[in-house]
């Protein structure tokens, strides 16, 4: 859903921008929050409800997967963003056009701000895990899942691990559930540290990444 750490999203941010009204900036125990937006209608409740998400949700995520994550992360609201939300550095760039069709999905805010956390920068490894582990996260970490009406994907026969998001976020969560607990932070420093290569799901298990999703494949509601 949204795109993030693509190439060539810093200059995409750049191009974008965002012609701020009324920057606002916040610090809680050690973090720092400013809150950009040149949307003249953006709801004022909503913007409360984000500040108080990435406060409630980014300092646990900073302890939990990297205690060296940036302590001060912009929030761009902008008119002229046509994604969902994207994110480079610590800028996250919103399209407030999403929050008025969905006005129930804060939890946008839990899955980019995990890829602050990430941090993994060109070459940390493939997409689909990158967005599978902000996925997974969401789905543990998030404060309003079920106020968006946001689930992880059923299993079908058809999908792969390769699938990204709330597919892999499945996959993911079936393993920590399924004798790998921690896998996800593993897999997440891993990453950040740019040593991914298909042998650690081996080195991590004892299995391939097909094996193991071939196992999941098998029961998938175990």
């Amino acid at each position: 859903m949204n795109k993030t750490f693509l190439t060539g999203l810093a200059l995409v941010l750049m191009v974008v921008g965002v012609r701020a009204q009324n920057p606002e900036t916040i610090t809680r125990k050690g973090y720092t929050l400013t809150f950009l937006s040149n949307s003249a209608s953006f709801d004022p409740a909503l913007k409360q409800r984000m500040i108080e998400t990435f406060f409630k949700v980014y300092p646990v995520l900073a302890k939990d997967f990297n205690k060296n994550a940036d302590k001060a992360v912009t929030f761009s609201i902008d008119t002229a963003y046509k994604g969902v939300a994207a994110t480079g550095g610590g800028r996250i760039v919103y399209n407030p056009e999403w929050f008025v069709k969905h006005p129930g999905d804060i939890d946008v805010v839990t899955h980019e701000v995990m890829h602050v956390v990430q941090n993994y920068g060109n070459g940390g490894g493939p997409g689909w895990l990158t967005e599978g582990i902000a996925d997974y996260v969401r789905f543990k970490y998030g404060v309003d899942n079920p106020g968006a009406g946001w689930t992880l994907t059923p299993f079908k026969p058809e999908q792969s691990y390769k699938n990204a998001y709330r597919i892999t976020a499945r996959f993911l969560n079936w393993l920590e559930t399924h004798g790998n607990k921690g896998i996800v932070v593993k897999l997440d420093n891993i990453m950040r540290s740019h040593t991914y290569a298909a042998t650690v799901w081996k080195d991590l298990t004892g299995k391939t990444v097909d094996e193991l999703w071939a196992a999941y494949a098998a029961n998938p509601n175990a």
